[in-house]
């Protein structure tokens, strides 16, 4: 048996649970640059906030319901996920594995439970994990990771009922659960294809379990969709996965804080999300033979349709693969000048590392002049520096000092269990 555990609006849970003065009242919060709704409390769901709204737009309702508003909290988001993880790890022990699925979600193996136990077990999870990080979350177990994310979408529709913990054991159970669930709640199942199922008959996830393999392959996306529907029919398609230690590409992207048009702005967020991504690189003891960059414009008519225009982009391979931060800005300012126009607004931009090796396989060079070998004792003083002062210490004059460009986060909470600075007080 298989279980996701799944954080209940895991951002909103995240900031109440150092304001304790908003249990059981609204709350939102924003995606980067405070554009989008990106996780609503179930009380302002139940005020008509809509999921990845536009923020002006729902501002008028937000104030009408006194809906407080957070920006994205992501170091504290990312560490409050890392105890929620740690904790089903401790849980669990040798007996069962852990993979996260992402950072409010986690398939656990259950296979170790009996059946009549099963409940017991996952409410014991449940209560567990909200008692030592103060994360609200709801269980879903089945055979298979697609019926027991129905079970969890079933957990979570109805919490008074379930106590956020849905068990389908038994094949009676899972019948039952599919009936009730649209097939546009299913796993796997994308606005698209859902469109598509819903033209051809199909609504409910039992319609689309009686379909055969054939039929799926055929008109899921192949392999893909016959995997589903095995999945929903009980036949575990897809196993629990091992955590992956090292990244095959590392990335960092971000919207920029306001419009750019200067490409002095531009080289200067592309030289620091460089700087990051060759943080990660070096943390990962990795090295990256190839750098690619992009950078978004706006649509002329975004005031109309509030889009942004196609991307450019462009890489370059290195001579040789590394992980120093001077040596991959350089090509990667070169290729902005590459891709910038004069006179275009630019909305966001990114870097991507690819190409990675482990840096202890890197080929040497008998040619290279001596204090140029000392660059890797750089970075590693540069990282440590800046990993126990935090917010870039030291940083490359490239990466500019006043950062106007900078994403905005107007609202955003403080960094509690992050920064020694910003501790939570008790009075």
């Amino acid at each position: 048996m298989k279980a996701i555990v799944d954080c209940n609006s895991f951002y909103c849970s995240a900031e109440r649970l150092f304001r304790p003065d908003l249990q059981h009242k609204p709350v939102v919060v924003l995606s980067n640059n405070d554009g989008c709704i990106v996780s609503r409390s179930d009380e302002a769901k139940a005020a008509g906030v809509g999921m990845a709204a536009p923020y002006f737009e729902a501002k008028p309702l937000i104030q009408q319901h006194n809906i407080s508003v957070f920006s994205s909290n992501y170091n504290l988001y990312g560490d409050l996920s890392w105890r929620v993880m740690e904790t089903l790890r401790m849980l669990l022990g040798d007996a069962g594995k852990v993979e996260v699925y992402s950072v409010d979600e986690a398939f656990i193996d259950l296979g170790y439970v009996q059946e009549e136990k099963l409940y017991e077990t996952a409410m014991h999870i449940r209560q567990t994990v909200e008692q030592w990080t103060g994360i609200s979350v709801s269980i879903g177990v089945a055979p298979t990771k697609t019926l027991a994310k129905l079970a969890n979408y079933l957990a979570k529709k109805n919490k008074a009922a379930t106590q956020c913990v849905y068990v389908l054991a038994n094949r009676q159970q899972q019948v039952t659960a599919m009936q009730q669930t649209r097939v546009g709640n299913v796993w796997g199942v994308g606005w698209a294809y859902a469109q598509k199922l819903i033209n051809l008959g199909i609504t409910s996830a039992w319609e689309l379990c009686t379909m055969s393999e054939e039929w799926a392959s055929s008109n899921l996306g192949g392999v893909t969709g016959a995997r589903l529907v095995r999945e929903l029919n009980g036949l575990p398609s897809c196993e629990m996965e091992k955590p992956l230690v090292n990244k095959k590409m590392i990335a960092t992207t971000r919207m920029f804080g306001q419009p750019v048009t200067n490409i002095n702005d531009i080289k200067e967020a592309i030289a620091t999300y460089t700087s990051r991504a060759a943080e990660k690189l070096r943390r990962q003891h990795s090295a990256a033979r190839v750098i690619s960059v992009f950078i978004v414009p706006r649509e002329q008519n975004y005031e109309v349709n509030f889009r942004r225009g196609a991307t450019v982009s462009s890489h370059v391979t290195l001579p040789t693969a590394t992980s120093c931060t001077n040596e991959l800005i350089k090509p990667a300012v070169q290729l902005v000048e590459s891709l910038y126009e004069q006179g275009k607004v630019y909305k966001k931009a990114g870097v991507m590392l690819t190409g990675l090796e482990p840096d202890e396989s890197i080929q040497g060079n008998l040619f290279l002049l001596e204090p140029q070998k000392y660059n890797r004792l750089l970075m590693s003083m540069m990282d440590n520096i800046n990993f126990s002062m935090r917010d870039d210490v030291l940083k490359f004059a490239a990466s500019g000092l006043t950062r106007d460009w900078k994403m905005r986060q107007e609202l955003r909470s403080k960094r509690y269990t992050t920064r020694w600075e910003e501790l939570y007080e008790v009075s």
